[in-house]
């Protein structure tokens, strides 16, 4: 039978009939499971979770690609160890072997409510924390990192490069994510030891970069340039990027989809700032008792989303007021949005804005929308992508987070269809797929997009259950 006829057949049965437990359970020879035999870690509490979610679900398919998707940090990106008495956990982001601090801290973010009824893995997600503090220490404008000393395809980068790092792209978000995870962890543990004296030198390390990338008084320490023929790989005016003016914003040279930036201050990068400098700032007067400290965290996210106030939101003709993804302080504006995250549209779901927010509602209109020059719409799909892949290629994280952000039953019911028809038969999410065929899809192995999608599913069950029951 042909993929789409399958689907339409797939979607009738679930109208019309009850499944019965063999299917609900996987066993149907279509659904069976794709999780690795040997897995890297198993946790108890994700076990019993994927057997919860799965009973509730009514769709097999979507009962099935949760329970590939879900667990697939788990079972094929992680190596845990102890190292000096504490945990360290490595987290590959698939099928490139090496640790972004973006996507570990995403990939390993969905399984934070299940850490206090599994204490393995809970000392697995500390471990996640200790590795990141020691990358931040080697070098924060690093991305990514190595498992210890080695070899990089990046190591003849124009940049500072260490035997430790995979690549040196300075991006905002990278500390971000480490903050957010950190603060993530405490939250729901109100474990603290992962504070070491580590953490606090990488987290004062992070305040300085920011501040460094401010750039008011100069360009900072950093340039990065690649020999390539792939534009968006390297950066401008000699490795610093296009000029700015020290509005009070932070310097970005690179987005989270790792292009450059066309203008330095990424405004979704910024708003995430704001919010990881608060974050930070209540873990130095809570736990750390350290006011000074907190109120120089605090005093840049004020400055810097006074700035945002002022110069990242901007008149469009259509939408009405809506972040810009870039400015440059001079009045320079990129209005797109890109599916990596941060980007505009993930804004809620990082804490960066309320749902609510006017400003948020039009940028959401905005970039689901047709004047988004990175939104597309297919034969088989509509939704954002990016320049990183490029014209007609969505990206199903764009479509998980506009679920994410979402409080229409409709939309939310889209993109599960959307998904359950693109994913070309593979039981697992890709990086991008081409707006008229799912076949035509890049990353077989991508692991955060995969744990997104469990969290997705999670989300729906426990908020809006009548869609998937």
């Amino acid at each position: 039978m042909k993929r789409r006829a399958f689907l339409q057949h797939s979607s009738a049965l679930v109208t019309a009939t009850t499944f019965n437990s063999s299917l609900l359970l996987g066993k149907d020879p279509i659904f069976e499971s794709k999780r690795p035999k040997k897995k890297n870690f198993t946790s108890k509490s994700v076990e019993n979770k994927i057997v919860e979610i799965k009973k509730a679900i009514s769709d097999p398919e979507i009962a099935w690609m949760f329970e590939n998707c879900f667990p697939n940090t788990l079972d094929t990106t992680v190596t845990h160890r102890e190292v000096d008495g504490l945990p360290d956990t490595f987290v590959i982001t698939g099928d490139i072997h090496a640790m972004w601090l973006r996507d570990s801290s995403a990939q390993v973010w969905p399984y934070l409510d299940l850490v206090n009824t599994d204490a393995k893995l809970k000392r697995l997600i500390a471990g996640v924390v200790h590795r990141q503090t020691k990358c931040v220490l080697i070098d924060p404008y690093a991305n990514a990192f190595n498992d210890g000393p080695g070899e990089s395809q990046w190591k003849d980068d124009i940049t500072e490069m260490k035997p430790e790092l995979h690549e040196r792209k300075w991006e905002i978000d990278s500390l971000c994510y480490t903050i957010r995870l950190a603060y993530g962890y405490w939250n729901r543990t109100n474990d603290t030891s992962v504070f070491t004296e580590d953490w606090k030198k990488a987290s004062k390390l992070i305040l300085k970069t920011f501040k460094e990338q401010q750039r008011k008084t100069g360009k900072g320490p950093y340039s990065f340039t690649r020999v390539t023929g792939w534009q968006p790989d390297t950066q401008a005016g000699r490795g610093y990027g296009n000029p700015v003016n020290p509005v009070g914003m932070i310097a970005s040279a690179f987005r989270p989809s790792d292009d450059a930036t066309l203008f330095l201050f990424l405004v979704p990068s910024n708003l995430f700032a704001v919010t990881s400098l608060r974050q930070l700032s209540e873990i130095y007067s809570t736990v750390l008792s350290d006011d000074t400290f907190a109120s120089e965290c605090n005093d840049l996210a004020n400055e810097v989303e006074n700035a945002i106030e002022e110069y990242g939101i901007v008149d469009h003709p259509e939408h009405g007021k809506i972040y810009a993804y870039e400015v440059d302080g001079y009045g320079g504006r990129n209005l797109m949005d890109d599916a990596n995250v941060p980007n505009l549209l993930s804004l809620p779901y990082l804490g960066a804005s309320s749902t609510e927010d006017r400003v948020y509602q039009n940028t959401r209109s905005f970039v689901w929308s047709k004047s988004n020059p990175y939104y597309f719409e297919g034969k088989v799909a509509k939704g954002m992508g990016g320049p990183h892949v490029g014209q007609d290629f969505i990206w199903p994280m764009s479509l998980i987070m506009y679920a994410m952000t979402s409080s229409s039953d409709d939309e939310i019911t889209y993109v599960l269809e959307t998904l359950k028809e693109t994913h070309d038969g593979t039981g697992f999410m890709h990086e991008t797929f081409h707006k008229d065929d799912p076949s035509n899809f890049t990353r077989k192995w991508f692991a955060w997009a995969n744990t997104l999608f469990g969290e997705l599913i999670i989300k729906i069950h426990n908020e809006r259950p009548h869609l998937v029951s």
